[in-house]
């Protein structure tokens, strides 16, 4: 093949070049939330381009959450939202089915690798709310309050781990949970192997059992997703 045919490298642009020197700058300088950073003008001097440039740069930033302006103190660096952007984009209307589908299997995953914490975290109030939703699922047979139950008791196992950032998470995925119901639970089922694990079962397990066994029942509860995602 000619080496005409290669497409030319693309060069950064100016922008691009600041973004990636502020990162440096940031990094070495070991800067803390809470940090004042330079103001523009010097840090355009110091980069010896021009004080728009550092601005649209420093907006890229500002985005995700890493800088921020403060009233008489000028930008400051800030403690970035690990998950503000992606809530922003989980919608169903801007995803397309395969990326709603792999963001699914990460709650199976996640759901998964719960036991270890719940466990540690565990308390006889969370136990108890469990129970409640188990109990309320027992006293209905209708299909929309049983799934609603069904996010509820999950929901109150995220809720156990006392992680702020696995509970949001949670919280983020309740429109793909509509995604799954329209696409996945319409298919036709398959043969359900023997003694699925329930609620009950996950709560029991919890309360006199094992990580390790609860893990192993958590799998067999979400054996359909499993099997169809």
């Amino acid at each position: 093949m000619p080496l005409t045919r290669l497409r030319p490298i693309e060069h950064l642009s100016q922008v691009d070049k600041i973004e990636l020197r502020l990162q440096e700058y940031l990094r070495n300088e070991e800067f803390n939330p809470g940090d004042p950073l330079p103001k523009e003008m010097e840090i355009a001097k110091a980069l010896g381009v021009s004080r728009t440039a550092v601005r649209e740069a420093i907006s890229r930033f500002k985005m995700l959450g890493i800088i921020e302006s403060r009233r008489n103190r000028g930008m400051v660096i800030r403690r970035p939202d690990v998950l503000r952007n992606m809530q922003r984009v989980m919608d169903p209307r801007l995803l397309d089915g395969d990326t709603m589908k792999d963001i699914f299997e990460m709650r199976l995953v996640v759901e998964l690798g719960l036991a270890h914490i719940l466990f540690r975290r565990k308390t006889p109030e969370f136990i108890e709310k469990l129970e409640s939703i188990a109990r309320t699922e027992d006293g209905t047979t209708d299909r929309i309050d049983l799934l609603k139950l069904d996010v509820d008791f999950h929901s109150a196992l995220y809720q156990m781990s006392g992680n702020e950032t696995i509970i949001r998470f949670q919280r983020m995925l309740m429109p793909i949970f509509d995604f799954v119901d329209s696409v996945i639970l319409q298919k036709p089922r398959m043969n359900q192997p023997l003694n699925i694990a329930t609620h009950w079962d996950l709560i029991e397990e919890l309360k006199g059992g094992t990580p390790t066994g609860f893990m192993h029942k958590m799998e067999s509860h979400l054996w359909y997703f499993f099997e169809k995602i």
